[in-house]
């Protein structure tokens, strides 16, 4: 990166955590740092609650997962503006009435202390684990910049992140997290305009979109009826609904967002705004993506995006090997780009004309042909470098927008690009943990040695179990890599945990004759059908959280009608 890139990433970085931890001096007590004093408006709140969700994964893989598949990821999200309504209607007064700290807390006034511990354990495990994945992508991005060790750069963001999220609790995420989505949609805009600068003169708006088209990556909607289809219509409408209820509604780093509003209205107004704006966000990130796809039809891409794992390669026994799929590649690359210009050539006749000649489908024909060539010899080389690096991971998506930034945008937006990048990691990463930390305390930790500490003590507890999962996540930042694209790794993880979770409070909310013992061992058997159903089914993970929830639903309802009270004498 250039001075001018590292002036702004510095500056940016250094405000936004040096505001919110002034803003944030004066926090003294739990009520303060789990709750921020009840004092954010629905700006803040609805800021924050997109910027908990809007990890650096998001800014990383998403653009890389529209590029290998297209927008139909965006489907995730449909059911999540029904969600945020049913969280506003429901959720929010239960958890304002009983001024809770964490959600688990409610379990206990509706259920016993079992069913809030095996909520919070099953939540702290998930949440945990996804932790780590937020510090792992961010730190590709510095490794692969400044040439650091991985491992180093993992420990060096974990840190950052740690230390000003101790030092003021969830007001000091909250504040901070206002700058950083600023700084986020600002740097998206700044890509969307560099991305569309950059493509060839003669490639308007228009036939960038065609050409995505024709190669199958405007695939935004599919009512396609295929429980295997990781996104479709039916999976986003549905289990993304469940998800959505689950993640907002359920869990702590969410919860914790609008539980520190000023009134109930404040909390409902920031989470609708949420269900507003978050799926056309997610779904300009995605277009980025394909816009970035249809550049690299004209300027050719690298074989392989992870750069570093590449020169391994090169400079294994089989960097001949390799070197001689580069040559097909490049071959494969110039046939793709003329294909790519016959084709638009051909579309821009066609608006001349004012008809449809049969020369625009001949161009698309050849292109679609011209492509697939490409992308068989990129295969080829992913099944080369595991060939000479067993232990690499050969999915390569999660470096596309990456490798874009760097080749291709203007000094200055770099810097902008990857400030967005880290402040989504540090938001993300920062809201997890003092949500992990409440949820340690509040629900495990006072529960086994009582009430009795002093605010003080209480206080120093709740910051010793945060820097605790942040060493957690940093360790489990090492194992990221194993996963294939991170914004998958992070939805499927969810996923696994969520529906157990939602069922539990579904039951709790709906169900008010369904007693403890029946929803928890209705809790135990759901989760092991979700694991086993992860292991061994192809559906797709979008449904584990609908079979989840419906298992505890059900299962609960059975026990409590069989159980003692309910038989005849």
């Amino acid at each position: 990166m250039s001075w001018l890139d590292w002036i702004v990433l510095v500056g940016a970085i250094s405000f936004i955590v040096g505001y919110g931890t002034w803003k944030t001096r004066d926090v003294t007590d739990m009520e303060g740092y789990f709750r921020g004093g009840n004092t954010l408006r629905w700006p803040t709140i609805g800021l924050s609650i997109m910027a908990t969700q809007a990890s650096a994964i998001t800014f990383l893989s998403t653009p890389g997962q529209a590029y290998e598949d297209g927008m139909r990821f965006v489907q995730f999200y449909f059911g999540l503006p029904l969600a945020m309504i049913v969280i506003s209607v429901v959720f929010v007064p239960i958890y304002y009435r009983l001024e809770v700290y964490t959600a688990y807390e409610y379990l206990e006034h509706r259920f016993d202390g079992r069913v809030r511990t095996l909520g919070a354990v099953l939540f702290l495990i998930q949440r945990g684990l996804a932790a780590g994945i937020t510090i792992y992508a961010p730190a590709i991005i510095l490794s692969a910049i400044l040439g650091w060790e991985l491992n180093a750069t993992i420990l060096g963001i974990g840190l950052v992140v740690i230390a000003y999220t101790v030092s003021g609790g969830t007001r000091a995420v909250s504040q901070t997290q206002k700058g950083q989505m600023v700084v986020m949609l600002s740097g998206m805009v700044a890509a969307a305009v560099v991305v569309v600068w950059r493509l060839p003169e003669d490639v308007s708006l228009t036939a960038a979109f065609k050409l995505a088209g024709a190669l199958d990556r405007m695939n935004v909607v599919s009512f396609e009826l295929d429980s295997s289809s990781r996104y479709n219509f039916w999976s986003g409408i549905t289990g993304g609904f469940f998800l959505a209820l689950a993640y907002f509604g359920t869990d702590q780093s969410q919860v914790q967002r609008y539980l520190s509003g000023r009134s109930v209205t404040e909390s409902r107004l920031g989470l609708l705004f949420n269900g507003i704006f978050k799926v056309p966000m997610q779904f300009g990130i995605l277009l980025i993506g394909v816009l970035v796809f249809v550049f690299y039809l004209f300027t050719p891409p690298p074989i392989f995006f992870n750069q570093p794992t590449l020169e391994r390669v090169q400079k294994s026994a089989y960097g001949s090997e390799m070197q001689r799929l580069e040559g097909r590649y490049a071959e494969a690359l110039a046939a793709q780009r003329d294909a790519a210009s016959t084709y638009v050539a051909e579309l821009d006749q066609e608006d001349a004309q004012g008809d449809t000649p049969k020369d625009t489908d001949v161009a698309r024909d050849a292109l679609r042909i011209a492509a697939s060539r490409a992308s068989e010899i990129r295969t080829e080389a992913k099944a080369l470098v595991a060939k000479a690096l067993p232990d690499a991971e050969t999915r390569d998506s999660d470096y596309v927008f990456l490798t874009f930034v760097l080749g291709f945008v203007p000094s200055g937006f770099v810097g902008l690009l990857i400030a967005v990048i880290l402040c989504a990691a540090m938001s993300s990463t920062a809201s997890e943990l003092s949500a992990l930390g409440a949820t340690s305390t509040v629900d495990l930790y006072k529960r086994v040695v009582g009430r009795t500490g002093s605010v003080s003590s209480d206080l120093l507890v709740s910051k010793l179990f945060t820097v605790l999962w942040g060493a957690v996540a940093v360790g489990f930042a090492a194992f990221a890599s194993l996963f294939d694209n991170l914004i998958e790794a992070v939805n499927i993880l969810g996923s696994i945990f969520y529906g157990t979770i939602l069922g539990i409070f579904l039951v709790a909310f709906l169900l008010p004759r369904v007693t403890a013992t029946p929803v928890l061992i209705a809790a135990l058997c759901a989760e092991a059908i979700v694991t086993a159903l992860f292991f061994g089914s192809d559906l797709g993970f979008l449904w584990f959280n609908v079979v989840g929830s419906v298992v505890v639903v059900v299962v609960a309802v059975v026990l409590e009608a069989l159980g003692p009270e309910h038989k005849s004498v």
